[in-house]
């Protein structure tokens, strides 16, 4: 009975011990990203049909020698053609 009563108490400070170890490197992990390491894209808006997208997923066209950057190719096409 002993012998039952100290393994379960063996996996209890065990399972603990886990959770410590990890909420200490989630906590970690959130200080760093507040420490100016995080990426934030910046925005741009789409001149056809003034959506707001990421500079990274952004089509960009280069229409009568300026950029621009469109949502998609049927945003380009019908700003081309206006």
């Amino acid at each position: 009975m002993r012998l039952i009563i100290l393994a379960l108490l063996i996996y209890i400070l065990y399972r603990l011990v886990q959770v410590f170890f990890r909420t200490s490197q989630v906590f970690k992990k959130t200080k760093r990203h507040e420490g100016g390491n995080a990426v934030i894209s910046q925005m741009v808006q789409d001149p056809y049909c003034k959506t707001y997208i990421p500079v990274k997923e952004a089509k960009r066209k280069v229409i009568k020698g300026k950029e621009y950057f469109f949502c998609s190719e049927e945003c380009a096409e019908k700003f081309k053609d206006n």
